[in-house]
């Protein structure tokens, strides 16, 4: 009788991280490096490599040719990103997630966009009563008294 799928060494999709860190330390890179890592395990992706972006400026720079190359392979299912920014600034961005989707991989994001905050409406909470009277918390303990009473 064959294993269960659970007991059985079955690989996921395959996946490509990209990070790009300009002036970054070592720890912030080893932590980022990581959440792909675990993203990749909690999903069961298969990660079989991260490229790492270290320069600014333009959008064809090593580390997103070499994944643009590896995204050419068969059974290559996408790329995993820590956020959308790590595809650089806007400009760069977005021809960078158009390459990306027109070879056909995915684009998946630890972390999504950023939904668009929301005003707050103009009487809820004690400091934003309609008079404007309200009253305000303040930010740590109130101070002791000098004096005896």
């Amino acid at each position: 009788m064959e294993p269960l799928t659970e007991h059985r060494g079955v690989s996921g999709p395959v996946v490509y991280g990209f990070l790009r860190l300009v002036r970054v330390s070592r720890a912030r890179q080893d932590a980022l490096h990581d959440v792909l890592a675990e993203y990749c395990r909690r999903h069961e992706l298969d990660l079989h490599g991260v490229f790492t972006e270290r320069t600014a400026g333009t959008e064809r720079s090593a580390a997103f040719t070499g994944l643009l190359d590896v995204l050419d392979l068969h059974g290559t299912y996408g790329v995993v990103l820590p956020a959308l920014s790590h595809l650089g600034p806007r400009a760069i961005a977005a021809p960078r997630q158009a390459r990306i989707t027109a070879a056909g991989a995915r684009l998946l994001l630890v972390r999504g966009p950023r939904a668009p905050r929301t005003p707050r409406p103009a009487a809820s909470g004690p400091a934003g009563s309609p008079s404007g009277r309200g009253r305000r918390r303040s930010p740590g303990p109130a101070p002791a008294l000098d004096h005896d009473t």
